[in-house]
Formats: C-alpha cells, sequence, structure tokens
C-alpha cells in the first residue's frame, strides 16, 4: 500500500467521523443496496449531494458491469448512474465504514471516494476525471 493510499484511508476514516452521522441499510448483509444518511453535503462524479439520505445500489446487479445507482430514498430521483471500479475493502478500513472520502479544498463538498455495501469485503470507486 503506498504511502499516498494510506494517507487518504485515513483522512477518509476522520472525513467518515464527521459526515456520515448515520448508515442504515433496509437490505441484508452483502445485498449490495445501501441507505447513506450524510449531514452535510458529499460529491460522488460530476453531481453534489445534500444533507440527506440516498439509495445507492448496483443499477445491474447480476451483470459483470460494476454500475452504481445512487437515487433519492423514494427512487424517484437519479443523482448518479456510473461505471466504477471493483475493489477490495482496505485492510485498515473499520468493517463499519460504508463510504471512504477523498480530500476536499475547504468549504467543498468532500468526494465519496468508493462504496462498500455492509457487510460486503469487495465494493466499488468511484471515477473521477
Amino acid at each position: 500500500m503506498t504511502a499516498r493510499t494510506l494517507k487518504s484511508l485515513t483522512f477518509g476514516g476522520v472525513v467518515f467521523g464527521l459526515v456520515a452521522t448515520a448508515v442504515t441499510t433496509s437490505a441484508t448483509p452483502g445485498s449490495e443496496v445501501s441507505y447513506l444518511r450524510f449531514n452535510r453535503a458529499v460529491a460522488l462524479p460530476g453531481v453534489e449531494l445534500a444533507a440527506g439520505t440516498y439509495l445507492f445500489e448496483l443499477a445491474l446487479p447480476l451483470s459483470e458491469l460494476s454500475l452504481v445507482r445512487v437515487s433519492s430514498r423514494d427512487r424517484k430521483k437519479v443523482y448518479l448512474t456510473a461505471f466504477t471500479d471493483a475493489i477490495t475493502r482496505p485492510s485498515a478500513l473499520s468493517r463499519d465504514a460504508m463510504v471512504t472520502f477523498g480530500e476536499a479544498r475547504a468549504g467543498s463538498a468532500p468526494p465519496i471516494t468508493a462504496w462498500f455495501p455492509e457487510g460486503a469485503n469487495n465494493g466499488r470507486q468511484f471515477i473521477y476525471r
């Protein structure tokens, strides 16, 4: 693991404590559907999400494609559908952490770098360009 990756994970853990006040899921562990609640704005590629609860799920769960969809809690509004990279949960990341964050400028929403469904050893890394 590179020093930069370790630094990002450490920073992400700190931001996680500040941003994600509650994480809940309505599905069974490993189902790759999560409801995530944030107490402040967060960012995803091309979109900023206001504080609130959002549904993270695999858009095509039975496919080889790693399409992640992020929508409103009631699924009426889709904020993001994007290809992601499959990744393994870093050993330094606690089992109850469902997202990791990257660095952001002061006053900017921290970017979500990866999503790990509850109980999963594998997750999805968002691709920022």
